[in-house]
């Protein structure tokens, strides 16, 4: 690969979000560039304007920068194989399609769209496979001129060999040969002067000196007829490398229709842009030792083709979450609050919150941003709780236990003048040594009495800090009362 400038581009099609396929095709095409030192281009395949989606170039381009894929040559800032923009580049595809028929290896095709349905039918009746029969395959050159002449619609359809193999190779799937008498004479350019995708993507690829070519394996079975193009126009072969899906389970691919989540709904549900990065470049790769956490910068030195499997990616949520949590703990305090704010104001709305004890608390215990609000929703509005929270064997507490104890905390607390964790701490910590007691002895009742909940972030002391002195002492009390009323 780095023999020649390696020339990579990402040509999605602007028909809604960036699926996480979509966007790991992008990832790898971007990988493969920079780890050449190469170009990495992006180009806007907009030619099927029945799938166009309003806004959704601006969503490619928004995703792209969001998750550090920046592009070195595309629409909005040029390059010197532009436009890059397919209905842009309209003009040229019929001239090359014509320059085919003159060399032999495309023709005119006259066949009208009922012609072909009856052709279909029968196929299908016979179990045959769906293919042109070649109908206008061999029209002299008179009467193709006379029926052009005539105003006829017509298509140019790709002349395949019908006899003998075509073997390309792909650095994933190694060397693959298929029957020439299985290949379909596609159609290049339609019967209103649009180029196919198929005929499209080839004449660009060439045309942009794109070098190598990442994309789903679905293609797999048209680069036989890619090929072909190239050899008739006497151009060079790019170095393929397809990828297989990524799946939603062992039998559905992921699908947004279907409800699976698009990077937009990823980062709505309170990833971090970089570990989904990280998590879809370990779809269908594999790095070659036991750490799979990747700056971007990283996965450009680790990236290697030799690592991509043959066998279809299944999304793991898991997996995500769990790269995400590595990702959260690793942010500095300040970063972390930036990011965790807006979920920390959905539960709490306390103004003078002590955000730096907050933050250490909920850190360590988040995986995603989305976890933030559940956990802390105590803070406002003590929940209603039963008692048998009260109770916990490891720590030896009942509601008996919890009440006497709670009776000893209030007035302890009541005079504390420092409201201060350490403060706090110090004051729990010689109640323990005066009552002789374990630690969990004493700060179970008071984490219970102050959250109402099972599990907190950190334990009744910091929430103590959190709520502030006299709301610690109210809900002491409304602990000490739900105890008595027992």
């Amino acid at each position: 690969m780095e023999e020649k400038k390696v020339r990579t581009r990402f040509a999605p099609s602007p028909t809604g979000y960036m699926h996480i396929g979509n966007l790991r095709t992008a990832l790898y095409t971007y990988l493969i560039a920079k780890k050449y030192h190469g170009t990495f281009i992006l180009r806007i395949e907009d030619t099927d304007q029945n799938r166009y989606v309003e806004g959704a170039v601006e969503i490619i381009y928004d995703t792209l920068r969001k998750t550090g894929l920046n592009w070195d040559e595309g629409p909005d800032i040029g390059g010197p194989v532009g436009p890059y923009i397919q209905s842009q580049r309209l003009g040229m595809f019929k001239k090359y399609a014509e320059e085919l028929v003159e060399k032999g290896h495309a023709y005119y095709c006259f066949c009208n769209k009922e012609r072909l349905e009856e052709l279909h039918k029968i196929q299908a009746a016979s179990g045959i496979p769906a293919k042109y029969d070649g109908h206008c395959r061999n029209l002299s050159k008179e009467e193709v001129q006379a029926r052009l002449a005539a105003g006829e619609p017509y298509v140019i359809r790709q002349k395949c060999p019908t006899e003998g193999t075509t073997t390309f190779h792909d650095e994933v799937f190694g060397d693959i040969t298929v029957e020439n008498s299985v290949l379909d004479d596609q159609i290049l350019i339609k019967a209103d002067g649009m180029p196919t995708y198929n005929f499209a993507n080839v004449v660009d690829d060439h045309t942009m000196g794109i070098t190598h070519v990442i994309r789903g394996n679905e293609y797999l079975s048209s680069t036989p007829k890619y090929n072909l193009l190239y050899e008739a126009f006497g151009w060079e072969i790019p170095v393929y490398i397809h990828v297989a899906p990524v799946m939603k389970d062992a039998n559905n691919k992921l699908s947004k229709r279907n409800g699976d989540a698009s990077f937009e709904d990823l980062i709505a549900k309170g990833y971090l842009h970089d570990a989904v990065i990280n998590y879809i470049a370990l779809l269908g790769w594999a790095p070659k030792g036991e750490n799979e956490i990747f700056s971007l910068e990283e996965l450009i030195q680790e990236f290697d083709v030799s690592g991509i499997s043959k066998s279809p990616a299944i999304f793991d949520p898991a997996k995500l979450k769990a790269i995400n949590g590595a990702y959260v703990r690793k942010m500095s305090k300040k970063d972390f609050i930036e990011q965790a704010l807006p979920y920390i104001r959905q539960s709490c709305k306390k103004e003078d919150l002590n955000l730096d004890l907050l933050a250490e608390l909920l850190q360590p215990r988040t995986e995603v941003f989305t976890d933030i609000p559940e956990q802390i929703d105590f803070i406002d509005t003590l929940p209603d709780y039963d008692i048998a929270l009260y109770t916990h064997k490891k720590m030896k507490t009942n509601a008996e236990t919890s009440l006497a104890v709670l009776k000893e905390i209030l007035p302890v607390l009541e005079n504390l003048s420092d409201w201060s964790l350490d403060s706090i701490n110090n004051a729990m910590a010689e109640l323990v040594a005066k009552l002789g007691v374990k630690n969990g002895y004493v700060l179970w009742p008071l984490r219970v009495a102050v959250s109402g909940k099972q599990f907190t972030p950190g334990g009744g002391t910091e929430i103590a800090e959190l709520l502030g002195k006299e709301e610690t002492l109210r809900r002491i009390q409304v602990g000490i009362e739900k105890l008595s009323a027992n």
